[in-house]
């Protein structure tokens, strides 16, 4: 377990295994914790990197935007914290926005992406979420000047209602290797995922039978065989 400071916040992140390092970045509202079936998976071979993102689990808030940009910078100032160059990356949901974000902005540091139900836009969550998300965004705006807690989900909320922005087009600049991975019925409209694979050059796109959104969660031996099975394939050809 560990702490580093970022923009005013106090970044908490847990370490385990050792090797190459590999950070993992948790959805919205969660926290590391999520991870609990791939951290001793993945730690036989990696140095396993687990965040709590900004204004989520033990990592605090800190002052400025909460945005996908200074989680992007946050991660750099983890690895920073380590001594650590490079790593490679896996995010879900949220964590793959971030994981997204931090190739396109910090492409010196990101060895390779695994992005596993990330979303290029609000539109890209499908109505599922989008609906619910929005909803749930529009009501706590009413209560928010009364209630720090519910000012904090709201902005946790805006995070899916008004984040991100990611063109397209500008997936075309990731050059690290790409894993692409999603279930079978996540809510994120399979188009939406297969754009961010078709326009990520060389990546990969592989879909879970029968799992959801938390495909990692719900099917954890298949997920953690694939990651692993496209981390080895990336190291061989290093």
């Amino acid at each position: 377990m560990g702490f580093v400071d970022a923009g005013g916040a106090r970044l908490h992140y847990e370490t385990s295994g050792e090797g190459e390092p590999l950070v993992l970045l948790h959805g919205n509202g969660e926290n590391l914790g999520y991870f609990a079936a791939q951290v001793p998976a993945f730690a036989d071979r990696y140095q396993v990197i687990a965040v709590d993102t900004r204004a989520h689990g033990e990592s605090t808030r800190g002052d400025g935007p909460l945005d996908f940009d200074r989680f992007a910078d946050d991660v750099c100032a983890v690895l920073d914290a380590l001594g650590i160059e490079h790593a490679h990356v896996l995010g879900y949901s949220d964590g793959g926005n971030i994981a997204l974000t931090s190739a396109l902005r910090h492409p010196d540091r990101v060895r390779s992406l695994v992005v596993n139900g990330a979303n290029l836009d609000p539109h890209g969550l499908g109505w599922k979420f989008r609906v619910p998300a929005t909803l749930g965004w529009l009501l706590a705006g009413l209560a928010a000047p009364l209630s720090a807690t519910i000012a904090r989900k709201r902005e946790l909320l805006g995070l899916m209602v008004v984040h991100p922005h990611i063109p397209s087009d500008s997936l075309s600049a990731i050059t690290v290797p790409t894993l692409v991975i999603v279930g079978e019925r996540d809510p994120i409209p399979r188009p939406h995922t297969e754009l961010i694979a078709r326009s990520i050059p060389g990546a990969e796109l592989v879909v879970l039978p029968g799992a959801g959104h938390a495909c990692a969660e719900e099917r954890p031996a298949d997920f953690n065989a694939c990651v692993l099975d496209f981390l080895a394939r990336v190291e061989t050809h290093r």
